[in-house]
């Protein structure tokens, strides 16, 4: 159950990072508890296509763990 929850996370911040990178970024920019340090960080990683792409392929790869593996 817990792959499952993590792979539909991955996906929709994929999803999100590829089609609505300017609102996302814009979301982490308005958090106000995040230090200046790591929020510019994430705004980094976040402008990556490469990051995006990945949360992408990891979704169905955690899917298909979570089935071979029951108990996780």
């Amino acid at each position: 159950m817990a792959t499952v929850v993590v792979a539909v996370v991955l996906m929709v911040v994929g999803v999100a990072l590829i089609f609505f990178q300017g609102q996302t970024v814009e979301l982490v920019r308005g958090i106000g508890f995040l230090p200046n340090d790591l929020q510019r960080q994430i705004v980094d990683l976040m402008t990556q296509k490469m990051v995006a792409y990945a949360a992408l392929a990891a979704s169905p790869i955690l899917l298909i763990i979570g089935s071979l593996l029951p108990n996780i």
